[in-house]
């Protein structure tokens, strides 16, 4: 079987789109090498991806040959792409991140596509008018032509039927995996190279995420001043961001814990396991999410999480996390305090979390991928 993939964002993200892509790619190279992968993308310099790529020897990476689609690579992507797919003789091509190319039908080729989220249509609110617009027109287009519908969780399916009118089977849940990098536990050693480069010190309170308004660490910040006397712990922000970071910094003076609460931007993903594995605490008091990985990467680093009410997150953080109402931050101080004064809890949360988490593992994701597409190849 010849799998194509749209690989933009697996050679120019380096964030949430792009880790699901790779991930998912590499997870179906190890667990399916027999199959033939190509990956669709424009062309890339990034000392990240050229890394990526040379990781693998199965795998045809293909960017677009004549001048003007080298020029205007996004036209490339939308509308001429389909050509390149058919010629190097796809079976099925995979949309990873809510879009397709044209005129996949009239070439024969069958294709499924990945939505991991509606939010823009849920909080319009965060998002210009403008790319409102041009997100809809891409997103109908590709659950109108796909042969088959992946959304990421249950709540991404019920979004897809309510705003883009798909129903019936053609959607299918395939939830995301993380990084295996999660599944194991670090060295000592390495654990205390990153407890010593980021200063973190001996206990501390996780939050891993973009720093921007719908994931909502200021009410986090504000929840953890209210326990700051009771509780040795810092909180460390793992997260970048632009104004609604420097409100969170704001904040962090305001409250006095310039000593208690640091923000760190650009860990790099090799340090971040331990980040995980070392907290006592992770805490994603996010509003709304397509999935919430990162309460994922704390299952598996077997860390207690403490997440919100609705979305995503109860089928995220599973049955033995603990749920606050990301509006009120003494909600969020009351469950952290549970959690921290209650041995006994930690432990329970630590085991059971890993154990829900298994079922996210790559090598049961993977699996589920590899039956979709054969099942919509017949």
């Amino acid at each position: 079987m010849k799998i194509g993939f749209d690989a933009k964002r697996v050679f120019h993200n380096f964030r949430g789109l792009g880790n699901y892509s790779r991930t998912l790619i590499e997870s179906l190279i190890k667990h399916f090498p027999e199959e033939e992968y190509l990956l669709f993308t424009p062309p890339f310099k990034d000392t990240r991806a050229l890394a990526w790529e040379k990781r693998f020897d199965n795998v045809s990476v293909i960017t677009p040959t004549r001048s003007v689609d080298k020029l205007m690579s996004s036209a490339w992507r939308s509308f001429f792409m389909d050509r390149d797919i058919s010629k190097n003789g796809v079976d099925i091509y995979h949309g990873l991140s809510h879009e397709l190319p044209s005129n996949l039908r009239d070439r024969g080729v069958k294709s499924v596509v990945t939505i991991h989220d509606l939010i823009f249509m849920r909080y319009p609110e965060y998002f210009p008018w403008v790319d409102r617009k041009v997100y809809f027109r891409k997103f109908k287009h590709a659950v109108d032509n796909a042969d088959k519908v992946i959304a990421i969780c249950e709540q991404t399916k019920a979004d897809i039927d309510h705003f883009l009118d798909c129903r019936g089977d053609k959607v299918e849940v395939i939830q995301q995996s993380c990084h295996p990098s999660f599944y194991i536990s670090a060295s000592i050693e390495t654990k205390e190279r990153v407890r010593s480069k980021y200063d973190l010190g001996e206990h501390y309170i996780l939050y891993v995420g973009a720093l921007e308004e719908r994931k909502n660490a200021l009410s986090l910040v504000q929840a953890f001043s209210r326990l700051k006397d009771h509780i040795p712990h810092k909180l460390i922000l793992v997260g970048s961001g632009k104004d609604y970071k420097t409100k969170i910094e704001n904040e962090i003076l305001d409250q006095g814990l310039r000593d208690r609460c640091f923000i760190k931007d650009n860990v790099p993903q090799e340090d971040l396991p331990s980040f995980y594995q070392m907290a006592d605490l992770f805490v994603y008091p996010s509003f709304f999410e397509g999935w919430g990985i990162p309460n994922v990467e704390a299952l598996f680093s077997e860390t207690p999480v403490i997440t919100s009410l609705g979305s995503c997150f109860a089928e995220s953080a599973g049955p033995n996390s603990l749920y606050i109402d990301p509006n009120r931050a003494e909600d969020i101080a009351e469950k952290m305090e549970r959690v921290l004064f209650d041995d006994d809890l930690q432990k329970l949360m630590a085991r059971e979390g890993r154990l829900y988490a298994e079922q996210f593992h790559w090598k049961n994701t993977s699996l589920k991928m590899i039956e979709l597409y054969r099942k919509t190849l017949g």
